[in-house]
């Protein structure tokens, strides 16, 4: 994915960027602006290409930043309708909001109009982050107005953007230490009508309970009193990294408690395996005790690691409702196919079921090479 969006930021790309800079300002030096962009593009990798466009689109602008913001905006195009898995397309705009970012920071009215137009494009949740840091508390009542927003593409950015461990972007380690801010925001976001959003709170909570464990349970067990259905599938989309690390006051609020007689038979588990394969893992969960219980089973397999030593990574697979006596079987597949997020080893996996968070041995498969 990423080498292909690499090849995305191209002398087309530039060509047209610069076409649409050139028809917003006459007076847009399109050709060289073109030139310098184009050169020595092929020799960047992704983030590097699309810093180098933004470099030169910074060069050619107006030197005011203000005017300079009013010709991007001019030349933006339609918002965008998409809200899951957006087009590629979209990452025309990386430049635009690397400008905001480097550029902007002493402008904050002119910076905060842009980045509302480029989020109904593209996403300004990356761009926001200097802001953030550098003017706190006027950013924060900036979102705090866009919680409430027509469009779901400005209040997903209130809570993408205040993500504090949000993928391939720096850390908010103030937001980190204290939350209550971001909280203040998602609170307002929890119930909003489009699942783009909701999903995005979700992750923003996640991301806390990564530093504030108690904190998310608190929050979480607040938001499930008189819950929709909608907001409990938030809730338990937050919480899914602590119910996979078997955090016992998260699986609580989900109705898990510690289990009391429940067993797990393998009914079907290769004990060969070569890279490159799928292993499909049958087991039997039976509740032997004489009370009805909520279950959260999970699949942990210990994949071997370059240094011999075997680290377990946690597949969700299913919640049962067992009664007194009651057997289910479940079932996952688990892949050994080489990919670019993670290389297999050959040796000893070994395959456990988590019933809330409780282990309970599966068996061994012997990959080899």
């Amino acid at each position: 994915m990423a080498d292909h969006l690499k090849t995305f930021f191209n002398a087309r790309l530039v060509e047209r960027l610069g076409a649409s800079l050139h028809a917003a300002a006459p007076t847009f030096p399109r050709a060289a602006f073109i030139r310098e962009a184009a050169k020595g593009l092929d020799g960047h990798e992704l983030m590097d290409r699309a810093r180098h466009i933004a470099g030169a689109m910074h060069r050619a602008l107006p030197q005011d930043y203000p005017e300079a913001v009013e010709v991007l905006l001019r030349s933006l195009g339609p918002r965008t309708e998409a809200t899951e898995g957006g087009a590629m397309a979209t990452f025309y705009y990386l430049p635009h909001t690397i400008f905001v970012a480097e550029h902007g920071l002493e402008h904050f009215e002119p910076s905060m109009r842009a980045q509302h137009a480029l989020t109904q494009r593209f996403t300004a949740e990356y761009s926001i982050r200097p802001y953030l840091e550098r003017h706190t508390t006027r950013t924060l009542a900036r979102l705090r107005e866009w919680t409430e927003d027509p469009s779901e593409h400005v209040r997903r950015l209130v809570s993408e953007g205040t993500r504090t461990r949000l993928p391939w972007a720096s850390r908010l380690r103030e937001f980190q230490k204290d939350p209550t801010p971001v909280l203040a925001l998602l609170e307002r976001l929890k119930d909003d009508p489009a699942l783009y959003v909701r999903r995005s709170v979700a992750n923003n909570l996640n991301d806390i309970g990564k530093d504030h464990p108690a904190l998310l349970v608190q929050v979480a067990t607040a938001w499930m009193k008189n819950a929709t259905p909608e907001r409990e599938w938030l809730v338990r989309h937050a919480l899914r990294s602590s119910i996979k690390r078997g955090e016992p006051a998260a699986l609580a609020v989900v109705g898990a408690r510690p289990p009391s007689g429940i067993e797990a038979r393998v009914t079907q588990l290769p004990r060969r395996a070569a890279l490159g394969d799928t292993v499909e893992v049958h087991f039997e969960v039976t509740n032997r005790s004489k009370q009805q219980q909520t279950l959260v089973v999970d699949l942990a397999v210990h994949f071997q690691k370059a240094n011999g030593e075997a680290r377990p990574k946690v597949f969700k697979v299913r919640e049962l409702l067992l009664g007194p006596g009651q057997a289910e079987t479940v079932s996952k597949r688990v892949s050994f196919a080489q990919l670019s997020t993670r290389k297999h080893y050959a040796g000893p996996h070994r395959f456990e079921a988590l019933v809330n968070g409780q282990g309970l041995p599966l068996g061994v498969v012997e990959v080899s090479g």
